[in-house]
């Protein structure tokens, strides 16, 4: 029987603007995940392959023309493979899919966009941890 994912690490603000919880919780967590090794527990938690989306790329071709037609780009939908390696700048790097190309992009910049999706927590998790590294 599969767990629900504990959120109370999570310390985005609740409709009514208030934090739904302490930030003490989430330095708890946090100080937790500091001692995990990424890679390993990644690979461990995620189920190949899934969905997901690039929300961040530091590549300024976005507002062009070039977004839409090359593959890899901010706001595409790729297939992860797999993990590839773990990057001493760019933490995880995924293997990805996109249409018939297969290329590679850091975790941290993407999202899976279906919380119905078992991998949804985990990915959310390891993007939390690095940008708050």
């Amino acid at each position: 029987m599969k767990k629900d994912y504990d959120t109370s690490w999570d310390i985005a603000e609740s409709e009514n603007g208030n934090l739904p919880h302490d930030e003490g919780t989430f330095d708890k967590i946090y100080a937790k995940w500091k001692k995990r090794s990424w890679e390993s527990w990644l690979r461990g938690n995620l189920k190949f392959p899934f969905l997901v989306e690039l929300m961040e790329d530091d590549d300024d071709a976005y507002f062009t023309d070039i977004a839409k037609s090359e593959p890899f780009r901010l706001g595409h939908v790729m297939k992860a493979i797999n993990i590839e390696m773990e990057d001493d700048l760019y933490g995880i790097i995924l293997k990805v899919r996109e249409g018939r190309r297969v290329g590679y992009v850091p975790l941290c910049d993407v999202e899976v966009t279906s919380k119905k999706d078992e991998n949804y927590w985990p990915v959310r998790e390891y993007v939390t941890w690095f940008a708050n590294r």
